[in-house]
């Protein structure tokens, strides 16, 4: 924001990078920003070094733009806070945090102010990535907002060191490599997610949810899948299955389609497979029918598998 005079850099960065929600800063006269974006597709990873400010996302906001995505927070330097669902985390460099924007939320950001002679910033990356694209239930991730998550040890730091990597050389990789890139830091924040979520203090009936998604994701281009394979391979009956997804917002032969649409999403969208037959991707994913697979696609997403796969490859023409 160098090329902004002082006195409208807090005004710019509201309008352009904070529309979704009110901010406020006690060096509005001063404020001082920098910003690097990463479009990743399915996945978007931005750093920001930042004066301090505060930011709410309020209902209003919401109804005005609500793309139901998830916001995974790293701090680099400076301090940081999230308010969201009744709970409340504080966090220093190298913690992790996950929000839902499409809750009010409260968070703070404050600058490092220990080094001298130098200005006061705070320091952070961000990732947006949809709901939809996480192999937990909503309810499963909820139990993680406002929760301070590991940064520097196991998977956190592996998905920290990446996200460091990828904004520091952010021209080395083309637009082919972001569907595969978009899939490993999902898949990391994924594992992130599901280890805190077992090594919490749990109940059976959540600890043996997380085992069936589990299992369902590691079986999911079987073609015999089914809630009668997933009970039977659990030691518990189809009833108790059933019981066991009355509190998410899929029951579990939906959760399995879900999955499996989703890994079809993936597959359409990657440009090594641009000369893989839809068709042959919908099978592999547990859709035999041609027709079946059109239809299940076009319910989820709006639009057909093919049409989709062709805007993929139109936007990675453009990137490129």
């Amino acid at each position: 924001m160098d090329h902004v005079p002082a006195r409208e850099r807090f005004d710019f960065w509201r309008e352009v990078v904070a529309q979704s929600v009110e901010l406020s800063s006690d060096e509005v006269t001063d404020f001082w920003a920098e910003m690097t974006s990463i479009d990743l597709g399915l996945v978007q990873v931005s750093r920001k070094r930042c004066s301090s400010f505060e930011a709410r996302r309020t209902p209003r906001r919401i109804r005005q733009a609500d793309h139901g995505l998830y916001e995974l927070s790293l701090i680099q330097s400076g301090r940081g806070g999230l308010r969201q669902e009744a709970r409340e985390a504080a966090l220093t460099s190298a913690d992790l945090m996950l929000s839902d924007t499409s809750r009010t939320f409260h968070i703070w950001r404050a600058a490092d102010t220990s080094r001298r002679g130098a200005r006061g910033l705070w320091d952070g990356m961000s990732v947006h990535f949809p709901h939809a694209a996480l192999p937990l239930s909503t309810a499963a991730v909820e139990q993680l907002l406002a929760v301070r998550l590991p940064g520097q040890e196991g998977i956190g730091a592996l998905l920290a060191g990446l996200l460091r990597r990828l904004v520091r050389q952010p021209d080395q990789y083309t637009a082919p490599d972001a569907v595969r890139l978009s899939r490993v830091i999902l898949d990391l924040i994924a594992a992130l997610l599901a280890h805190e979520l077992g090594s919490a203090p749990h109940d059976s009936h959540r600890a043996l949810l997380l085992r069936v998604q589990t299992f369902i994701e590691q079986n999911l281009a079987h073609t015999d899948l089914s809630p009668s394979m997933v009970a039977a391979a659990h030691h518990v009956s189809l009833r108790h299955l059933q019981r066991l997804f009355e509190g998410q917002e899929r029951s579990v032969s939906d959760w399995i389609r879900h999955r499996r649409l989703e890994r079809c999403r993936s597959d359409l969208a990657d440009p090594s497979q641009a000369g893989v037959p839809v068709h042959t991707i919908g099978a592999k994913w547990g859709f035999p029918s041609p027709s079946h697979f059109t239809r299940a696609f076009r319910a989820a997403y709006g639009v057909t598998p093919a049409a989709y796969r062709h805007r993929w490859q139109e936007s990675s023409t453009a990137l490129q």
